[in-house]
């Protein structure tokens, strides 16, 4: 028969508790944090106090007198009900949308088959290529400049081209109402085509060279084999495109002002131009702040369909 003993512990020993924290670990879990953090009061300081001080800034009535009192008296929405009542905020609104619609259309198409053109090989390829991503590297108030003047009605160079081929030559370009949003659109097109095509033509490079092999040995012609090979392929590319291209043309407004300053009689106002309006000419700080807040509204709705799209489409 075996008999078993029980050890008891010491006089004076303490119980065993749970493994103290590997200092090894730990060491680690703050090299990561200590990684993470710039990012973090970065985000906190630039997006998180600028984002909630607009918020704070439109149930307020701030003034250029604020500034040097420091009272901001809160008004509660009269902020809001003022802009919302006023006519020019939905002029504005619709305006954004044609002209951010306007221009991820032609950016997008004119990219894309720009992409498929130079990813043929051919003579001077990386040369043309390379011209191309001059206006994407010029910044965007010069760009508006230079192409207000070649846009103006009386001395513009495209005026006086289209004359000397017997084609008119007093288009107003930007002094038409009608026609001042459309010449916005398409000077926001050629500036923005280059990255459209940089981005496209990289991700046509990844797209495997035996899909083509074997989409041309079925006999599929090259519409067929563009639809089917690489449309699909480049999807995920193609999101990435036009979401960036979301982001960066609703906010739109050094382009617009260097143009039009959001005329002739409001034909190019939008969301951009009115909250810098409100702002900084009738120093209306309130109300910026509000047409700001729609502004950040906006795309916050369009990147939770974007993100509710992909999870549906991943399940």
């Amino acid at each position: 028969m075996t008999t078993s003993t029980v050890t008891a512990p010491a006089a004076g020993e303490a119980p065993k508790t749970a493994a103290a924290p590997d200092p090894a670990r730990l060491r680690r879990r703050l090299a990561q944090w200590g990684f993470v953090a710039p990012a973090i009061v970065f985000m906190l300081l630039f997006f998180g106090y600028p984002l909630v001080r607009n918020v704070v800034m439109s149930f307020q009535r701030y003034t250029p007198k604020t500034f040097f009192t420091g009272e901001a008296p809160f008004n509660g929405t009269d902020n809001w009900a003022g802009v919302f009542q006023d006519a020019l905020f939905g002029k504005a609104l619709w305006h954004t949308l044609v002209f951010t619609a306007g221009s991820l259309l032609g950016q997008f198409c004119i990219g894309l088959a720009l992409a498929v053109f130079f990813s043929r090989r051919f003579p001077l390829n990386g040369v043309l290529r390379s011209l191309i991503l001059l206006p994407w590297l010029v910044p965007m108030v010069v760009s508006g400049i230079v192409w207000r003047r070649i846009l103006d009605q009386d001395t513009g160079v495209l005026n006086s081209f289209l004359e000397t081929l017997g084609l008119g030559g007093h288009t107003p370009w930007l002094t038409d109402p009608h026609m001042a949003l459309l010449s916005v659109i398409l000077v926001n097109i050629w500036i923005g085509v280059p990255f459209n095509m940089v981005i496209l033509y990289g991700g046509l490079q990844e797209i495997p060279k035996e899909l083509y092999e074997a989409a041309s040995l079925d006999g599929a012609a090259a519409w067929r084999t563009f639809r089917s090979v690489t449309l699909p392929m480049l999807k995920p590319v193609i999101t990435v495109v036009l979401v960036l291209g979301f982001m960066s043309t609703v906010k739109i407004l050094d382009l617009i002002l260097a143009l039009t300053d959001g005329g002739p009689a409001d034909a190019t106002q939008t969301l951009g131009t009115l909250t810098y309006q409100n702002s900084f000419v009738q120093l209306d700080f309130g109300a910026g702040a509000v047409v700001g807040n729609v502004l950040i509204l906006v795309s916050a709705v369009f990147a939770v369909f974007y993100l509710r799209a992909n999870r549906t489409e991943g399940k």
